[in-house]
């Protein structure tokens, strides 16, 4: 089996109109059934590991649950922890075999956050020192730093936390 890329390999996988459409679309779908040419990695009984076809680093790979999930708020915890626990893996064989001197974990969730290919992935991007990737080009205002925490804490449940240095009260 040749382990080539088609520069155009994205262009085959149309935008996806219903649950149905996206597995038989996706792309990530047709490499993990064997459809679609990839360069495989590794593989357990839930995941599947491949170079990603345009690296940000030499040796950046993708990690995705064989089972389709669209993002991370589709993914249930199961098969979200297989992925993480073999990008863990990932990055411990970059760091040994590559000589990775640091590891980013990246994924995205929508549009919004740059998705490309809506079924879940963790980016498990080998870092060197000196590769001048820039992961935060820009901050939020941190003004809003209070604002977010209290709508977080609401939506998560969490008890209101006494107050903390970060949040105005002295050490």
């Amino acid at each position: 089996m040749s382990l080539t890329f088609d520069p155009q390999w994205l262009s085959r996988y149309p935008a996806q109109d219903s649950v149905g459409d996206a597995v038989s679309s996706c792309v990530f779908c047709g490499i993990a059934s064997g459809d679609v040419e990839s360069h495989v990695i590794a593989e357990t009984a839930d995941t599947l590991c491949f170079l990603d076809h345009l690296p940000a680093t030499y040796g950046h790979v993708l990690v995705v649950p064989k089972q389709h999930f669209q993002d991370l708020l589709d993914i249930p915890e199961e098969p979200f922890q297989h992925v993480m626990a073999t990008a863990k893996q990932v990055a411990n064989a970059l760091r040994d075999s590559c000589g990775a001197s640091g590891i980013n974990l990246v994924h995205a969730t929508g549009e919004a956050a740059h998705q490309t290919v809506f079924h879940f992935h963790v980016h498990v991007v080998p870092r060197y020192d000196g590769d001048s990737i820039v992961v935060f080009p820009r901050l939020a205002d941190p003004a809003h730093k209070h604002e977010v925490a209290q709508r977080l804490r609401t939506a998560l449940n969490a008890p209101q936390p006494s107050k903390t240095k970060a949040e105005g009260s002295q050490p």
